[in-house]
């Protein structure tokens, strides 16, 4: 993976929650007492200093790791947001992030807050399924508080199915012992009502992107795979995830950093969370 263009953003996360967070990415050890906290990333494995910062400089998954969990310095629990269009590898990455850090860590997908068929039904969404309107934002804002606010007990996550085409329940948890909570979504960066407040919440935002090529097979494969044919699944790309990411990519200077998922294998083992190299899942 490279870090095609890191950089401070024009406008970034000025946190208003009382729950302190890190300023800026640093690649740092798991934690300042390691027998009382959850393991994080080995810094003994991961490259350290400004040099992995600098732009076309190659960063692994373990470094990365490293920058997300120092966001976790100085306070009990921290989110890291991953933005980016439909197609970049958000939610591989977040993935990756996550089984990556272990129990220190966990997922937080913003596909969980899709409304359902019949709420897009209702509002004459159907066809717009998977745009900003679409997904129950406020709900999002408010799950991102509990996991910063309740540390102490299990709180759980919803999740998209992509074979019953339905948001579900409870698909992932949040345990007391996860310290950093990784989240993904097109449109965490968005200075847009609902989710500028999402953002505040956020340690760093970080935006995942790839070429635009890369994007629209890794589309085409999911729509195929959710049971479209051909035509049906370009079309639907380019009537509706175009458009969105055309919208998303106004978020980009929004973000702390800016990564491209091209180039790295994640080498996720199947398991029972689901965590995998799905090319649907991208």
């Amino acid at each position: 993976m490279e870090i095609d263009d890191p950089r401070t953003p024009t406008t970034g996360p000025h946190t208003t929650h009382t729950t302190p967070t890190a300023s800026g990415p640093q690649a740092t050890s798991a934690a300042s007492d390691p027998q009382t906290t959850p393991a994080g990333p080995d810094p003994q494995a991961t490259p350290t200093g400004p040099g992995t910062e600098f732009a076309g400089s190659a960063l692994t998954l373990a470094g990365l790791a490293a920058d997300a969990w120092s966001l976790t310095e100085d306070t009990p629990r921290a989110v890291l947001g991953l933005a980016g269009p439909p197609g970049a590898g958000k939610s591989t990455l977040a993935r990756a992030l996550v089984a990556h850090l272990g129990e220190g860590a966990a997922y937080l997908p913003l596909d969980g807050f899709h409304l359902s068929n019949a709420q897009l039904e209702r509002l004459g969404l159907t066809a717009r399924k998977g745009s900003e309107p679409s997904f129950d934002v406020w709900g999002y804002v408010d799950l991102l508080r509990r996991v910063l606010d309740e540390t102490v007990r299990d709180i759980y996550v919803p999740d998209y199915d992509r074979t019953l085409h339905e948001p579900v329940a409870a698909r992932h948890l949040v345990p007391p012992a996860a310290r950093l909570v990784v989240t993904e979504g097109n449109y965490l960066a968005c200075d847009l009502p609902g989710w500028r407040d999402a953002y505040v919440l956020m340690g760093e935002c970080w935006y995942v992107e790839a070429p635009g090529g890369v994007r629209q097979e890794r589309l085409v494969q999911r729509q195929l795979a959710g049971g479209r044919d051909e035509a049906q699944a370009r079309d639907w790309v380019a009537t509706n995830d175009d458009p969105n990411g055309q919208l998303v990519e106004k978020s980009r200077d929004r973000c702390h950093r800016i990564l491209s998922t091209t180039g790295l294998p994640l080498g996720l083992p199947p398991g029972p969370s689901g965590i995998g190299m799905d090319p649907s899942r991208f």
